[in-house]
């Protein structure tokens, strides 16, 4: 089979031939026209592949240790027999474009393990701190054999929180502070976390990620849970101890068992399913609009009024949306 043809995609993931699945996921991100259709048969056929997996979503600001905690996690599952699969979210530069993509560089044990795949990929401009195709890059490992996802996104801000719709379980990691612990973390996040983990609670920090953990218990009380019969928890890890992440994992299973007895599971992964949907029509309807001849001659000089202040944003964006033949 020649590379053109989708069946050598298929067949290449359902082998689980690392080589191309990371092809398979540059064909699916690609915004090329001719790669478009090629990529939703391949989802197509992958789809009744997918599912079986435990998807968590991991967050939390720069230098809270993302990347170490998730090699320290992931070698410890891979040692009980699962097969692990890490998307990775490296920011994208305005500017230039381009990204540091360097997940593998700092997970080299990790990445050295024949039970993983890591795949980093720029965000590009979509908010949420995941890329623009996390989410058919994740049906693609489940199809591969992958049982455990992580999503590593880019860091806790504003838009961040778009992870916690695509996975079961969604992790805030934190570090003990110098007293100001809850600066630097938003109720919203608090709101959607399943657990909170006070990382690097290690050596001579275990009696400050002790004192964080209190005071973020105390907060976690202030706000509703993300599941009516999950009770979000907080406790402490290591990502340089061996297992040190293992009480994070057994949470993450406790969390699993729960919501599969509930049926609130299932029905976290349809509504999933369709804001998904959702999204991409909304990005599609964008590009499209956005194609409109009309509306692309008058951009320039719309844009321009509204910077100089002859128009406000809100009339801007009502005179554009008229060129919108409905």
């Amino acid at each position: 089979m020649k590379e053109n043809d989708p069946d050598f995609y298929i067949q290449g993931v359902l082998k689980n031939n690392r080589r191309i699945i990371a092809k398979t996921i540059t064909l699916i991100e690609s915004s090329l026209a001719r790669d478009k259709n090629k990529s939703f048969e391949i989802v197509k056929e992958l789809l009744p592949y997918s599912g079986k997996s435990i998807r968590l979503g991991i967050t939390g600001i720069p230098g809270v240790g993302k990347s170490t905690f998730i090699e320290n996690l992931g070698l410890y599952l891979c040692n009980k027999g699962h097969k692990v699969a890490v998307l990775a979210v490296d920011p994208t530069s305005r500017k230039s474009g381009g990204s540091i993509l360097g997940d593998k560089t700092r997970m080299e044990k990790l990445a050295a393990n024949e039970n993983t795949f890591i795949r980093p990929s720029p965000a590009g401009i979509t908010l949420g701190g995941v890329a623009a195709k996390t989410r058919e890059a994740m049906l693609v490992c489940e199809a591969a054999g992958y049982d455990i996802l992580l999503v590593e996104t880019v860091g806790v801000g504003q838009s961040e929180t778009t992870v916690s719709t695509m996975v079961d379980f969604f992790l805030v990691l934190l570090i003990a502070g110098a007293g100001d612990e809850l600066q630097g973390i938003k109720k919203g996040l608090l709101e959607i976390a399943d657990a909170i983990a006070i990382n690097k609670a290690d050596n001579d920090n275990i009696k400050k990620a002790k004192k964080a953990r209190k005071t973020y218990e105390m907060a976690l009380h202030l706000v509703a849970p993300g599941a009516s019969s999950w009770i979000p928890p907080v406790l402490t890890c290591s990502s340089i101890l061996e297992k040190g992440t293992e009480n994070v994992w057994n949470i993450v299973l406790k969390h699993n068992k729960l919501t599969k007895n509930t049926g609130e599971f299932d029905h976290k992964r349809k509504e999933q399913a369709v804001e998904w949907m959702w999204n991409l029509v909304d990005d599609g309807l964008k590009k499209k609009f956005m194609e409109i001849n009309s509306v692309k001659k008058e951009i320039p000089k719309i844009s321009e009024k509204v910077k100089q202040g002859i128009i406000s944003p809100s009339a801007a964006a009502e005179k554009l949306l008229s060129y919108l033949k409905v």
